[in-house]
This record gives structure tokens, C-alpha cells and sequence, in this order.
């Protein structure tokens, strides 16, 4: 058995910067001829894909058509992009359209449904306050210590309204100067839909697992015909590759026409303690601040990766319990990784037994054949 690690850090992407941490372990068995593994850079990080190559199908193709696909994807969303269609919507003033293609159509509507649905929680809009706050790629007591003010809150959060986002037909405009879209914290999650896409559509591949930034799509069986698993590490704060400890395993259901899409969001890579309470990189919108007493770990399975990316997101930018009974509330199949009562006593969070794992019912059902 060959085990591959594979987790997001606190980078700055060409989305954006990276507000939350994703950390999850791919396992699978030792790859033999009859499966190949690509890897390559996109949106900031690195993507793999395990797959069983069809005959008379060339890798090299392959690749160079998942690469086109994700250049398209760059091109219409990268903040990074000073040409890109996201970063000349940015710069337009209120009541100007701007075409956009279908890539950019599909993240946007992904993201409207769970900005709904999570009653503002995730916000493609929240950069200002991210700004404000001064949260880069590393978060730090400083500017717990000396806060941003009332006003100065107030004022990004005004800049902070994914309302005033309006697509008409194949065109968007704001209703609003100053608003700017980011779709750093669904983009990894849609990627791996993309690439999904093209091993499925365009090449007729039905065994695959696609990750990048450790968002996740899976289908069919790994090359011991086994369903794909992926492993789920205690948020042990601190850990690092060698000492990170599974907490649990999800493997691919038989009762979902043998796919999965998984995204995990984790806060605790990059939080600080102030006061007593820990504080995670990651900025509620309906607040106006960073988030305390969040869950540290949060992995969400949906229908696609881009909306359990988006909902993972969602999830982490709530306290834990209201994230609970949202997830709840919304059917999500959602697992969360949180402490126990004793370790919350004791203040420790650095062993594997200072962490439990809470699912949603449909968390539950979905592993209902396979439960770890």
C-alpha cells in the first residue's frame, strides 16, 4: 500500500488569498501499469490524478487537455490575472456588463446558492474585510490587540455585498462602486469538476481520482478494484507531515453511482489563541470579524466538488454549533472535527484522543456501506 499526502497551506493563489486550510490524506493501493498518475501547477498549488488509462489513449493528450481546461479557468477567474475577466469586472464601476463565459457563469451560481443558503456565511464579496483585518498568509495576536474600529469595519463591510452582483443572460454588473468578486474559496473545488470532466467526457475514463489543493473528486474503483478512500487528519495544531494522525476515513459509497466529491476546510493551520479563545484566519461576513470557536476541521461531500468546496467554506466561517445545525438544516452530508469535552477542560489539543468526529445525518447515510 503506498499512502500520499496531500493538504493546502496558507498561500496566496492566483484566486486570491486562501482563507482556509484544507488537509486531507489520499490513500490507495501501489499504482501497477494499468494506472497512470498526472500531476501538475494551477491556481497557486499543484494538481494529482490517479486514473486507469484507457487503449489507444495518450497520456500526453490527456494532460495537455486538462491543462487547456484549467487555463480557460485561470483566464476567466484568477484575481491574479490583471487581464482576467474576474479582474476586469473588479476595476468596472457600478451598472457596466461584462461578458462572461460559462465557466464563470457556473461558479457564480454555485456561489449565489450557498451565499443564500448559509444566510451570507460564504461571500465571494468578503475581501475587504479580509483586507481590513490584515490577514495575509500567516495570522497573527496583532491585530487582535489592536483591532481594526468600528468605523473602519463598517466601511469594508459596506464594500462586503454579494447582492449587489447582478448576471443578466451571459453578462454581470454590480449595482454598486467598489464591490469585487473573489472566487478563491470555490475555484480549486471547480477545477477538479473541470478535470473530471474531461478524464469522463472526453476520454471515456470511469476510474479516477482527480485532487487539487486537497479538494476532491473520485469514481469507480482504484487498480485493486477497490472503492477510492480518503483519510481525514486530526487538526492536531502544529502537526506536520510525518506526525499527522487520521481520525477517520471516508470511503467512496456504492449508493451514489459509485462518485464522490469531497472538499475539506480546516481552520487550524493558520489561528491564533487571544483571551482565552481561538481565533481562525477566516472572517465572518455577517460580522464583520474573525471567526471564535469554530470547528477546526470541516469536510463536506455534495454533488459537486465546487459545492462542497463552497459549503466547506461556509461551514468554517460560523461558531461550531451554528455550523452544525445549518449543515443540518440544509441536509448537508458533513463531518466536523471538534474536541472533546475533556480536552476543551484540560486545554490541550495536541494528541489524536483530544479529537472527536461529529457527522450530519447525511454524513452518516452516506457512509451507511462503508463506515470507518
Amino acid at each position: 500500500m503506498k499512502t500520499t499526502i496531500i493538504s493546502t497551506k496558507m498561500i496566496h493563489t492566483g484566486y486570491g488569498t486562501i482563507a482556509l486550510a484544507s488537509v486531507l490524506s489520499i490513500t490507495a493501493c501501489q499504482q501497477t501499469p494499468d494506472y497512470d498518475y498526472l500531476t501538475g501547477e494551477t491556481m497557486g498549488t499543484s494538481y494529482h490524478i490517479s486514473y486507469q488509462l484507457p487503449a489507444d489513449v495518450n497520456e500526453a493528450a490527456i494532460q495537455a487537455s486538462i491543462d487547456k481546461r484549467l487555463k480557460q479557468i485561470n483566464d476567466s477567474m484568477s484575481t491574479y490575472q490583471t487581464d482576467s475577466t474576474i479582474s476586469e469586472f473588479n476595476q468596472l464601476g457600478k451598472d457596466t456588463p461584462i461578458p462572461i463565459d460559462t465557466d464563470f457563469s457556473r461558479v457564480l451560481d454555485v456561489s449565489r446558492i450557498v451565499y443564500q443558503q448559509s444566510n451570507g456565511a460564504f461571500d465571494p464579496t468578503v475581501m475587504p474585510l479580509v483586507e481590513t483585518w490584515g490577514f495575509g498568509s500567516t495570522m497573527t495576536v496583532d491585530r487582535l490587540q489592536s483591532p481594526p474600529t468600528a468605523v473602519e469595519i463598517a466601511q469594508a463591510k459596506a464594500l462586503v455585498d454579494f447582492d449587489s452582483i447582478i448576471k443578466k443572460d451571459q453578462t454581470i454588473y454590480k449595482t454598486k462602486d467598489g464591490i469585487g468578486l473573489d472566487f478563491s474559496a470555490v475555484a480549486k473545488g471547480y477545477g477538479v469538476d473541470v478535470i473530471a470532466d474531461v478524464l469522463r467526457d472526453d476520454y471515456k475514463i470511469r476510474n479516477y481520482m482527480v485532487e487539487i489543493g486537497g479538494e476532491i473528486s473520485t469514481a469507480g474503483v482504484n487498480n485493486q478494484q477497490q472503492p477510492w478512500q480518503i483519510a481525514i487528519d486530526a487538526p492536531i495544531q502544529g502537526s506536520t507531515v510525518s506526525e499527522r494522525q487520521t481520525i477517520s476515513v471516508i470511503r467512496q459509497p456504492t449508493n451514489t453511482n459509485n462518485k464522490m466529491y469531497l472538499a475539506t476546510s480546516g481552520n487550524y493551520r493558520n489561528s491564533v489563541i487571544f483571551d482565552g479563545k481561538r481565533y481562525s484566519h477566516t472572517i465572518d461576513p455577517t460580522t464583520g470579524e474573525p471567526i471564535a470557536g469554530g470547528a477546526p476541521s470541516v469536510t463536506v461531500a455534495a454533488d459537486s466538488v465546487a459545492l462542497a468546496d463552497a459549503w466547506a467554506t461556509a461551514l468554517t466561517a460560523m461558531p461550531y454549533h451554528k455550523a452544525l445545525e445549518v449543515a443540518k438544516e440544509q441536509d448537508l452530508a458533513a463531518m466536523f472535527v471538534v474536541l472533546t469535552d475533556e480536552a476543551k477542560t484540560n486545554h490541550t489539543d495536541d494528541s489524536i484522543d483530544d479529537w472527536h468526529v461529529v457527522e450530519t445525518p447525511a454524513m452518516q447515510a452516506l457512509r451507511a456501506d462503508k463506515k470507518s
